[in-house]
């Protein structure tokens, strides 16, 4: 298989995932560009250039289901803006390696993280968010045939 071919079809995975979990850069794209050959910084830097049409599309679907926050949504990206630089200028100071292990132990929090919170949710169905019923009452309240 192609490098390209390869990378469409990596992409199109990452795609749903991010879509089904609202997750990207960093947990899917990421080391999905390391396992086509990128080094780590490579990698890190693609994968914000690779989510912006993810993003795009992700955020229009959810919000056609009035799912979106915008107001928060806007407040932590503006917020994000000062502190990418430093990330950026933390990160390209780190070598390939140390950003690789560093991104390995986010990678390993987070999924504790979700181990945990999952692992406390009742095994009944029951939802301990309104996500849940919000999702339910959007799609009940919305057309998502109809232009937003």
């Amino acid at each position: 298989m192609s490098h390209d071919l390869l990378a469409v079809v990596l992409g199109a995975i990452a795609g749903i995932l991010s879509g089904l979990f609202g997750v990207g850069g960093g947990i899917i794209f990421v080391p999905t560009l390391i396992f086509l050959g990128l080094s780590s910084h490579d990698a890190v830097a693609t994968s914000l250039g690779a989510m912006v049409p993810a993003i795009v599309v992700g955020a229009w679907r959810q919000t056609r289901y009035r799912l979106v926050d915008w107001r928060t949504g806007v407040v932590v990206g503006v917020a994000s803006v000062p502190t990418a630089f430093l990330g950026e200028h933390v990160a390209t100071s780190l070598s390939n390696l140390t950003l690789r292990r560093l991104f390995a132990v986010l990678m390993l929090i987070a999924a504790a993280q979700l181990a945990v919170k999952a692992l406390r949710q009742p095994a009944s169905g029951a939802t301990s968010s309104s996500n849940t019923s919000g999702i339910d009452t959007a799609r009940q309240n919305s057309n998502p045939t109809e232009s937003s």
